[in-house]
Formats: structure tokens, C-alpha cells, sequence
């Protein structure tokens, strides 16, 4: 289900989070992307204005394969863009729009796209991802077994034969 999130907006939720409140544009799309790959999906961060000034974190970070970042421009807001990319979806219905801004979300709604306010969101996010992490410290050794000496080891230790 394709995301569309209204950039500051999760952010300044974010910044609020106890730990997180040096998170910038381009930790917050790092996270993102993170994050849709863990669920297997692709999405758009839509931010206000032209960005920051230095560009040269974004430069860093290089292309996400399953994130766009987009930034409105001097002349709108992300919120017109936001509403613009619902409206032009050729499939709304699969789209999950993330923002606590009650326009945008009239407008997902509007289009049968799912909305999912910034709090929802990021929780569920931050709960996916440690769970995933907690999956990622296991031990090779676990799924693989324990090796031939190993289990000599452990016979030996308990008086068992081979046979």
C-alpha cells in the first residue's frame, strides 16, 4: 500500500518523542525508508518549501529505492501537494496518507485512500522496527545448529556414547 506522508508534520510529531528531538528531514527519511523496506513497500515524503540550505545531508543519502522526497517549492505547500498526489492517484484506495492535518485527511477520505495520523503512524512504525531489530540479533548459531565438535562436547559432558 503505497505511503504519502506529510513530512513536517510526523516530524515536528517526532521531535516531541523524548529521543528524537534532533531528528532531521533526512533521519526521518532514512527511518522511512527503513521502514518500508521492512513491510515491503514504496512511498512518497512530501516537505514544505525548498529544504534546508545545505542540501549536502540530502546529496549524502544518495537515492532511496522505496522513497521519494519532494519539497513544495517557494510558490505552495506540501499540503497542496499532498492533496494533489491523492487526487491523481489512479488507485486511491491502495493508498495510506500519513498526516494529523484534517484537510489532507478529508482527502484521502474522500478518495477511499486510508489515513493514518502522525502518533498512529509513528508508533506502529517504531514497534515494526524493533521487533524487526530483535529478529536481526539472533545468533547464526541458532537456526544453524551447533557444530560437530560442539556436540562431542556435550556428549562427553554427559556420559552419553554416540551410539
Amino acid at each position: 500500500m503505497p505511503l504519502i506522508v506529510d513530512g513536517y508534520n510526523l516530524l515536528r510529531f517526532v521531535q516531541k518523542e523524548g529521543h528524537f528531538e534532533n531528528l532531521a528531514e533526512v533521519g526521518l527519511c532514512r527511518i522511512l525508508s527503513d521502514y518500508l523496506t521492512s513491510v515491503r513497500d514504496r512511498g512518497h515524503i512530501v516537505f514544505d518549501g525548498t529544504g534546508p540550505p545545505d542540501k549536502h545531508d540530502f546529496e549524502q543519502l544518495g537515492g532511496l529505492a522505496n522513497l521519494e522526497v519532494y519539497f513544495s517549492g517557494a510558490d505552495r505547500d506540501a499540503d497542496e501537494v499532498i492533496m494533489q498526489k491523492i487526487e491523481d492517484s489512479s488507485a486511491p484506495k491502495s493508498l495510506t496518507v500519513v498526516s494529523t492535518d484534517r484537510e489532507i485527511r478529508a482527502a484521502a477520505e474522500a478518495r477511499k485512500a486510508t489515513s493514518v495520523r502522525a502518533d498512529v503512524f509513528w508508533h506502529g512504525l517504531v514497534s515494526r522496527l524493533e521487533t524487526q531489530q530483535k529478529a536481526v540479533h539472533e545468533p547464526k548459531a541458532k537456526r544453524r545448529g551447533i557444530t560437530e565438535g560442539e556436540t562431542d562436547q556435550w556428549l562427553d559432558f554427559f556420559g552419553i556414547d554416540r551410539d
